[in-house]
């Protein structure tokens, strides 16, 4: 399947596209968000494991790769644990600004770490694909309580987590002929260790309603996380960290659209206009670099 990508930039976009529709499934689960998060990497875990086993990939890797799909395990588990936090403090559209914030971090990570030069255009496409965000959601009126406060907190923290599980799981995978699913089945694992303590600590129910929950939920799991995640982390290599940031912004533009057109969300005007604009700073970005991988 990834043979079809030859061009890294494409297998990112199309895996933005694919788990643009996580919030689909998880509105259409009816459980708690964080138990929705605890499914989707359990079941992507299962997918994943048995993709694994028909490439044939469960033979040994190096020891610190192992060890660095833990890490990439339990920051990505934070991400999904500070965003939900975030939306329960601010609501879903600040907590997504604040935590697609990472395209900030993942630029001057590239520009630092992998010495990326960022040319004037792609600059310019930052603030234009965050102020295309905020159009898109919107900002609340409300008052700077210390409820608020720590929402936004949440929210910084998930666009860290995510820069961090973005960086880690590029080196990982950063191998040139290394395995496709065998350290995301790794990644999957951890995080569904974490998140299942957190939900047994929290006094959740792991209990799945109906057999329309259970199909959404294998869905978020076998399409989002498996499928999607799986070609993100295989392209991501051969993708500027900078570049690569902009181009997972696709993903909350079109889960915008997808709850227009699924879930009747009223929009106006503004909100259609904040869609072409993060498209239009998407295609700004992807334009040629003056160096670094493409």
């Amino acid at each position: 399947m990834f043979s079809l990508f030859k061009h890294p930039v494409s297998g990112v976009l199309l895996g933005a596209v694919i788990i643009s529709f996580s919030g689909v499934f998880v509105k259409v689960s009816q459980v708690h968000p964080m138990v929705s998060a605890f499914y989707r990497v359990f079941f992507g875990c299962i997918f994943l494991a048995l993709a694994c086993g028909i490439k044939k990939e469960f033979r040994k890797q190096p020891l610190k790769n192992n060890i660095l799909a833990v890490v990439c395990g339990a920051v990505f588990s934070l991400d999904l644990f500070f965003w939900h936090f975030s939306i329960e403090y601010v609501g879903p559209g600040l907590a997504t600004i604040l935590g697609n914030c990472q395209v900030f971090i993942l630029a001057l990570a590239g520009w630092l770490v992998y010495k990326e030069r960022l040319n004037a255009l792609f600059i310019l496409s930052l603030p234009l694909a965050l102020l295309g965000l905020y159009m898109i959601i919107g900002l609340d009126g409300a008052e700077l309580t210390p409820e608020y406060l720590a929402g936004i907190g949440y929210g910084v923290l998930t666009a860290l987590s995510y820069s961090v599980f973005l960086l880690l799981i590029r080196y990982v995978q950063s191998g040139k002929g290394g395995p496709v699913f065998y350290y995301q089945v790794i990644v999957t694992a951890a995080a569904s260790l974490s998140l299942g303590l957190v939900i047994l600590g929290a006094g959740h129910s792991f209990g799945i309603p109906d057999f329309g929950s259970l199909a959404a939920l294998l869905g978020l799991g076998g399409l989002s996380q498996a499928l999607a995640w799986a070609m993100i982390s295989y392209c991501l290599p051969g993708v500027d960290a900078s570049r690569a940031g902009l181009i997972l912004l696709l993903q909350p533009a079109l889960s915008f659209v997808w709850d227009v057109l699924l879930f009747n969300r009223m929009t106006g005007v503004a909100g259609w206009f904040g869609v072409a604009v993060v498209l239009a700073a998407i295609y700004m970005g992807m334009g040629k670099r003056k160096s670094g991988s493409s």
